[in-house]
């Protein structure tokens, strides 16, 4: 039995905290906040209660693989998913919406007929064909196996394979990016528009984003959207228990200030106050810059996938919505409101320029769920944008974004009976992340700059694990992070993929 030190309750953190208890060692969980869950939080007043972290679950194979794995209770036995269906509205810059469908590409094809005119759902559909076989090609390489130690041919391959596109006297070429995979194959501002905001909510620049992107609305429309009762932070509890439950110790409101090594091995933690911690392995759940600050030297050797500087990254800004009014009958779940002018948009969420854009991209949730509510008459309400790090909206500012929100809630602003914004600075005292930066999911191509370090580290002995780390942002590649650090603690560096 090993000792392992954990830094850090996110999700990717209390995953593998879950599978090394399973498998007969000693766990404790260090964690700076007084609660768990990393982003994965939720924010309550009055009786309302909102997700501060995704709103909806995708790839829900993922926790049920952990729970199935690490007890007898399945993840339906703690938690209740609801498949959300329609699970988007998407509100076009010209008014026009489309309802898709949840999991049915047939039916996601005639919706998009229907909205935006025959040969719509034609071209969409063979763009997903393709999207699928991006995702075949990538998903072992990308997601459940530990990141190949030839990087580089992940960082050259593009993965999506892209249709020839001639104009008359020029050469052929092929997308490279998802906007030139909406103006060459999808021809439809529209669809262009849909692809571009799955790069967006991803926290990507749709303009220089890898065609390989292309493997996020696959996901979406494949394996579909969940709602969790209670909220996503049901989920993050559901989790916790199962650790303790595994005899894992959290040591709540305990920051760590520094990870001990002995002979060049990790060999420890010491907390804020004094205490040494012993450890036989480390595993940290925080960001590339907080991990080198906490061992006093880089953990990423040269010719490793350099950390992607925290900075460089989007974030989000969430604007919160108490309701008076009963939430109506057929609402839909999640509806995207798109930007009149997306290149505008992405030029500023990427050019740096903090603030909100003009006219955002808006994703607006408005779950059925009694237990976010005070009681009957009321209604919690999300609306996330994509923002630069560092932006701190000004109430002119959620003026805007309540009136275009009324693209999704007819007479919004008339039901307002409070609204509070949660900012990049809001994600930051979370997560640690400089400027509240949000990690984005691991890509190939693009010269390897959304390919993320490996888990183990030049510390023998220390692993990474959560966003910052391989496979990357978003929380199902929370959950398989945590099963690819188990896996190389447990069966050593020979390990290569989940189990």
């Amino acid at each position: 039995m090993a000792r392992i030190a954990v830094i850090g309750a996110g999700m990717g953190a209390m995953a593998a905290a879950a599978r090394l208890a399973v498998a007969g060692h000693d766990v404790e969980v260090h964690e700076r906040a007084e609660t768990y869950g990393g982003a994965l939080g939720e924010y309550r007043r009055d009786g309302f209660a909102f997700d501060t972290g995704p709103g909806l679950l995708t790839l829900p194979a993922v926790p049920r693989d952990l729970f199935l794995k690490t007890g007898r209770a399945a993840l339906e036995d703690r938690v209740h998913l609801t498949e959300t269906d329609p699970a988007v509205r998407h509100v076009f810059a010209d008014g026009v919406h489309a309802d898709l469908p949840h999991t049915s590409r047939a039916q996601v094809a005639a919706a998009l007929d229907a909205a935006l005119g025959d040969g719509a759902g034609q071209r969409w559909g063979a763009f997903l064909n393709r999207a699928r076989d991006t995702w075949d090609r990538s998903r072992r390489p990308l997601l459940e196996e530990t990141l190949w130690p030839n990087w580089q041919v992940l960082a050259e391959r593009e993965p999506y394979p892209a249709e020839p596109w001639r104009r008359p006297l020029r050469r052929e070429r092929r997308a490279t990016t998802l906007a030139e995979i909406g103006a060459w194959e999808l021809r439809d501002a529209r669809l262009a528009a849909l692809l571009g905001q799955y790069a967006l909510a991803a926290g990507l620049d749709p303009r220089t984003a890898p065609a390989g992107a292309a493997v996020l609305p696959y996901l979406e429309q494949t394996f579909g959207l969940w709602s969790v009762r209670g909220g996503m932070r049901a989920l993050a509890t559901a989790l916790y228990e199962r650790c303790v439950e595994r005899r894992v110790r959290f040591v709540l409101g305990s920051e760590v200030t520094a990870i001990r090594t002995e002979e060049g091995r990790a060999a420890g933690l010491v907390t804020a106050d004094g205490t040494r911690v012993d450890a036989d392995h480390v595993v940290a759940g925080v960001p590339p810059s907080v991990l080198d600050t906490l061992l006093g030297t880089p953990a990423r050797a040269a010719g490793e996938v350099p950390a992607q500087r925290e900075t460089d990254r989007a974030s989000r800004l969430l604007v919160l919505f108490a309701l008076d009014g009963e939430r109506p009958p057929g609402t839909v779940h999640r509806t995207v409101v798109h930007s009149h002018d997306a290149k505008a948009e992405a030029a500023h969420v990427f050019g740096g320029a903090p603030g909100v854009a003009a006219g955002p991209t808006l994703t607006v949730d408005r779950p059925e769920d009694p237990g976010l509510v005070p009681g009957p008459g009321h209604e919690a309400m999300t609306v996330r944008l994509t923002v630069a790090p560092g932006t701190e909206p000004t109430e002119a500012d959620l003026d805007r974004i309540t009136a275009r929100a009324e693209a999704a809630v007819p007479g919004l602003a008339g039901r307002v009976r409070w609204r509070h914004a949660l900012t990049p600075a809001d994600i930051a005292h979370a997560t640690g992340a400089p400027g509240g930066a949000v990690p984005a999911p691991a890509l190939a191509a693009a010269d390897g700059r959304l390919l993320h370090p490996a888990n183990s580290t030049r510390v023998p002995g220390l692993f990474t694990v959560g966003g910052w780390s391989h496979p990357g942002g978003g929380l199902p590649h929370a959950g398989m992070s945590g099963a690819l650090v188990a896996g190389l603690i447990v069966e050593g560096p020979e390990f290569t993929g989940s189990t």
